[in-house]
């Protein structure tokens, strides 16, 4: 592996005031590219999530360890206007700025997007909100459980009879992490381009939103409001999970070739004559009789011979794996998808590994999320040059 600074992002400063998880996923990711990632932290508390246990690894949670490694923790009391300097100060030489603050709680300290922007007008200044910066509900807190439900995603979860259920993971605060890493790219190019940085508006809403994708071109071709399909899809036949004679599966056919190809593998080729499933819009409108049908084959045979067939066969197919198989995976493991990093304290933490994968600048995890004020001494000294003296003077007062 390369050595860690020559990540793409080498040489890119983040000053992150960001807390829980769609901003600290966003920096993360920042971090895993090469930037140096500023986390500022309210002292002698710090980030939520920091308490959000158990599990604990050394006395941190494990949601804060999921979402914080790659990063500098310098604590400073944000209600202080020695505080509110250093950050100022701290802004003047970062490239990046992520906050997740409620829409104008920084206008308050002067370190909103236009008060820094007439100072240092290259910086890339991103906020992530629960609705954005405008709009009747831009006031109001964000919470990923409640952008699920006011987003549409809790009415297509779940059970066909059942009730509206939220995905596993807090998928809107994820997705908008995505996009504000993804939109802060964007903006450093143009910055490259024509000089000068710019204010990004992420919402954890607009996320939501925009990732209905397909369910919601459904919806606006059709007029029809989708239902739940459980683990079925609504556009493609059969394209779900099924119980074996020990466990489930899931299969996803994408085309009639497959099609034709499953029904060859599992024993059950005279499928193919029946014009009710001669191609997918059929299937689609006859799904009920043709899940039964199928159900019923595949219920007499263990899944690690209907994996083994149906794969064989050139149709996908998957185990269902709890959290356990999934790290126990040889394709996750030969992905590096699970590493192992010394922390401070000289224990070994897992954590999950990077996703891109870059040829000439690899993603890296260089060091384990921070204690709470680790590396604020080095910080303020090195930034912004203060001495040892200064910063206990700051520490004592509850400035930092």
């Amino acid at each position: 592996m390369k050595p860690a600074d020559e990540g793409c992002l080498s040489g890119i400063r983040v000053l992150d005031l960001s807390r829980v998880l769609a901003g600290p996923f966003c920096t993360q990711l920042l971090g895993d590219m090469g930037a140096e990632v500023i986390k500022v932290e309210q002292p002698g508390k710090g980030d939520d999530t920091r308490q959000w246990g158990p599990p604990w690894f050394h006395g941190e949670s494990a949601y804060y360890l999921s979402c914080n490694r790659n990063k500098k923790s310098v604590t400073i009391n944000l209600q202080s206007t020695e505080g509110q300097e250093l950050v100022r100060r701290l802004a003047l030489q970062s490239d990046v700025f992520v906050e997740n603050l409620k829409v104008g709680a920084l206008a308050k300290y002067g370190l909103d997007y236009p008060a820094l922007k007439r100072i240092h007008p290259r910086l890339v200044y991103c906020s992530i909100t629960g609705y954005g910066q405008d709009g009747p509900d831009a006031h109001l807190p964000g919470y990923d459980f409640i952008i699920q439900a006011q987003g549409g995603i809790m009415s297509l979860t779940g059970e066909v009879d059942g009730q509206p259920m939220k995905v596993g993971v807090a998928i809107a605060d994820i997705v908008a992490g995505l996009y504000a890493a993804n939109s802060i790219l964007a903006a450093l190019l143009y910055r490259e381009r024509r000089g000068e940085g710019q204010f990004i508006d992420i919402s954890l809403l607009d996320s939501q939103v925009s990732w209905l994708a397909n369910v919601a071109m459904n919806y606006l071709i059709s007029g029809e409001a989708p239902g739940r399909y459980g683990n079925a899809h609504p556009n493609i036949v059969p394209y779900q999970t099924f119980e074996t004679a020990d466990g489930h599966i899931a299969i996803g056919v994408g085309n009639d070739q497959q099609f034709r190809r499953l029904c060859e593998a599992i024993g059950m080729a005279e499928l193919l004559g029946d014009v009710r499933f001669s191609n997918n819009p059929n299937r689609v409108k006859n799904r009920d009789e043709l899940i039964e049908l199928l159900q019923k084959t595949l219920r007499m045979k263990p899944t690690v011979e209907w994996l083994s067939r149906i794969s064989e066969a050139g149709v996908p197919v998957g185990r269902i794996n709890n959290i356990h198989q999934v790290f126990a995976d040889p394709q996750v493991l030969a992905r590096n998808m699970l590493m192992h990093l010394a922390d401070s304290t000289g224990g070994l933490m897992p954590l999950v590994g990077p996703v891109a994968k870059f040829s000439a600048t690899p993603s890296a995890i260089r060091c384990a999320p921070p204690r709470l004020g680790e590396h604020t001494d080095e910080v303020l000294g090195v930034h912004l040059q203060l001495s040892k003296e200064t910063i206990a003077g700051y520490r004592d007062h509850g400035i930092v």
